[in-house]
């Protein structure tokens, strides 16, 4: 065998320990060796995918100054885009979230996968394009890929100055958020009558109002859709996790809760994208096995309702 032939057949061994190697990581998780990369979905409105599992940044990420939990941090977006993660969302409402989003980034380099989505959250129009400017700042980003208008605050004067930033190149697509099941009145209406591209608000097993109006207005508009709240700040957590999971949880490719309720979220056929937020490096990595294997049909979604109810 000649030496280029060794070289090159020991990189192909090496490379399939690689691949093995995450493999059997996903097994011990809980998740199919045979599906092991993470789901996408596309945004309606240009067909690019994004994975179905992103992060949400409120208070997880607000660390100020203090470097050991920044450090922290660093390891937390690690494990995110080493599972496949790209949608990071955040805000200036955030507190620090943004500036430690900035420094984790800055650590780990370049990364492709990044989905980087903020909001522009203050009353007066010109001091918006001050705060996005900053934002970008913080990020170290020269543009952003989703751009959107915080909780609806003064959204038809932010909503003209996305529109020309969008028609610049200076963002990629725009939206809308809502929380806690607010005002979803004034956000079907920026949906049914605005040019924007995404919609965020509150959607879990629970919490299903946004069934009723919301999701399908978003099917119908083709925009994409990316749910906060998917664990009600944990409140899921307190009142289900010392509850087994159900057997049939394993047909959907389910090891723990955290997959249950975020597989419930991103099985709806509006939803783009859901946005946990996490401090914890092994919470992102059971929260990114949800983008991972199987997910349940309109069915199972049905009992899975059923199923928490009965808790």
């Amino acid at each position: 065998m000649k030496l280029g032939q060794r070289n090159l057949n020991r990189r192909a061994f090496l490379g399939s320990m690689a691949a093995l190697g995450a493999a059997v990581s996903f097994v011990r998780s809980g998740i199919s060796a045979a599906s092991y990369q993470a789901r996408t979905k596309a945004i309606p409105s240009t067909g690019e995918r994004i994975p179905v599992i992103g992060m949400g940044s409120w208070i997880t990420f607000s660390v100020g100054d203090d470097q050991q939990a920044r450090n922290v941090r660093v390891e937390v977006l690690r494990a995110f885009f080493e599972a496949g993660g790209g949608v990071i969302d955040s805000s200036p409402m955030y507190g620090s979230s943004e500036e430690v989003i900035g420094y984790c980034l800055k650590r780990l380099g370049k990364r492709p996968s990044l989905f980087s989505a903020t909001k522009v959250w203050t009353p007066i129009r010109w001091h918006g394009v001050k705060q996005m400017e900053i934002s970008e700042q913080l990020w170290g980003e020269d543009r952003f890929d989703l751009m959107q208008i915080h909780n609806l605050l003064a959204w038809e004067d932010h909503l003209e100055t996305l529109l020309e930033w969008k028609a610049k190149g200076r963002v990629r697509y725009i939206g809308v958020t809502t929380s806690h099941g607010n005002r979803h009145g004034d956000l079907e209406k920026v949906m049914t009558e605005k040019p924007i591209d995404f919609v965020q608000f509150t959607y879990n097993v629970l919490d299903r109002e946004a069934e009723k109006r919301l999701l399908p207005l978003a099917a119908d508009r083709q925009l994409g859709v990316i749910i906060n709240r998917p664990f009600r700040r944990g409140d899921l957590f307190d009142r289900f996790q010392r509850h087994p999971l159900p057997p049939w949880a394993a047909d959907f490719d389910c090891a723990n809760w955290a997959q249950f309720f975020l597989k419930f979220i991103v099985s709806h056929p509006a939803v783009t994208c859901a946005i946990p937020a996490t401090s914890r490096v092994d919470h992102m990595k059971e929260n990114m096995g949800a983008a991972r294997g199987r997910l349940p049909d309109a069915k199972i979604r049905r009992r899975m309702v059923r199923y928490v109810e009965s808790l």
